[in-house]
């Protein structure tokens, strides 16, 4: 490319509106499973909102969706292995396609499970095969990249790398696991290595930032704890470990006031740790250990004082906590187990059997407003309901709704 059509490319993609509600990180704006859209439907028509365009063509995954603006950003895996694609917010069609790793399988599926982070005109998307890519907004350029078992020793872990790597103001920070490499801070625009620290193995959890006690603080769920690290350098603040199992520790911790959730399935249980900052330092100490949330690959969302989360691995029951005691408010089979994320104050829930569902979120009790069922076309030509794999977490940005089931991507439209 030449600097002309550099200069032009740039100038163009300055002119690309970017919106308020943009969903540009893992679990939105603040990774804190909240869209900012405000606006939105109070209740959908039997059938669910109308579609505004459904696509094929994403492959294999369960990779989430970054939009912004008029550009939509994900992950898949076809015949010729793990790749990041851009589609046009307005159509669903492809804008440009970079191939990101081997391809990849195992017994629970195949392909990329990490969403994109896009941060300026930069995109950071991590493959299941540990390959790390920084690329071009615009174009899908390569920039910089290597693999976290090549460049960390990091071993994969047995469902493949899923984290979803942190843009932290001239960071990236990552948890690749592994000898001094449980957690890492890049040069997001080299990825030279800043500083790696502490020795916990990989698991499925993502890197939370928070600040307290006048340190930026970073928290995450490794395979063997749930840590907490000083920003500047890696040292360790905190390390707890009743909230992890060992088989598949994958929600991200939610933190609020001075206090940090963590949570995970398989008989396992949530805890609540207060944080506090003495002598320059920051500890953490339990409050509560509960086991009526464990989140098995979802991640609760906190509403006012109270907690909502899908708890259980089968059948799993969406699950109303208070966040500060631990008191369990109520639980329901709502739409079975799967994904929730919050938006001008309604609760979306996600089966991972295809149900989706309006809730009005209330300590109260649950409310139900709406539901319907998706159906997804299979290369075959019939329509199919999914049957326990649909486990890609849904975005609410720029007045839609993004639900992608595997190869399947649908827009709906929930602005009113």
């Amino acid at each position: 490319m030449s600097r002309l059509s550099r200069v032009l490319s740039a100038i163009l993609l300055m002119c690309i509106p970017v919106m308020s509600a943009d969903w540009a990180t893992w679990l939105g704006p603040k990774r804190d499973g909240h869209s900012t859209e405000t606006g939105l439907l109070t209740s959908w028509p039997a059938g669910g909102p109308k579609v505004a365009w459904k696509v094929k063509g994403l492959g294999e995954g369960y990779s989430s969706l970054a939009v912004v603006g008029n550009r939509i950003f994900t992950q898949g895996q076809d015949g010729g292995g793990q790749f990041v694609v851009a589609l046009d917010a307005a159509t669903g069609k492809p804008v440009w396609k970079t191939p990101n790793g081997k391809s990849y399988g195992n017994d629970q599926g195949n392909g990329p499970r990490s969403m994109p982070q896009i941060d300026g005109n930069r995109l950071y998307a991590l493959a299941s095969d540990g390959s790390l890519v920084c690329l071009e907004v615009e174009t899908g350029k390569k920039i910089w990249g290597y693999n976290y078992t090549e460049k960390f020793g990091s071993a994969n872990p047995r469902w493949g790398f899923a984290e979803h790597p942190l843009v932290d103001g001239d960071r990236l920070i990552i948890a690749p696991g592994g000898k001094g490499a449980g957690i890492v801070a890049l040069n997001k625009t080299t990825g030279a290595v800043l500083w790696q620290a502490q020795d916990d193995p990989a698991h499925y959890s993502s890197v939370l930032p928070l600040d307290f006690g006048g340190l930026h603080i970073y928290t995450v769920m490794t395979g063997s704890a749930a840590i907490g690290v000083d920003a500047k350098d890696g040292s360790l603040l905190w390390r707890y470990e009743k909230a992890n199992n060992r088989v598949a520790t994958i929600a991200t911790p939610v933190y609020a006031d001075g206090y940090v959730f963590y949570s995970s399935d398989y008989n396992t249980g949530g805890a609540l740790l207060k944080l506090k900052a003495e002598g320059g330092k920051v500890t953490a100490e339990e409050v509560y250990f509960s086991r009526d949330m464990q989140n098995h690959y979802t991640t609760s969302v906190r509403i006012g004082e109270t907690l909502y989360g899908f708890s259980g691995n089968q059948p799993g029951v969406l699950v109303a906590m208070d966040f500060k005691s631990g008191k369990l408010l109520w639980k329901d089979r709502s739409v079975s187990k799967g994904n929730c994320l919050s938006a001008d104050g309604m609760l979306y829930c996600q089966g991972e059997g295809g149900t989706i569902g309006l809730i009005d979120p209330s300590p109260a009790g649950y409310k139900e407003i709406s539901r319907f069922q998706l159906q997804t076309v299979r290369p075959t030509g019939e329509f199919w309901n999914p049957t326990g794999n649909m486990w890609t977490y849904p975005v609410i940005a720029n007045g839609r709704l993004y639900v992608r089931d595997q190869d399947n991507l649908y827009a709906y439209d929930i602005k009113r």
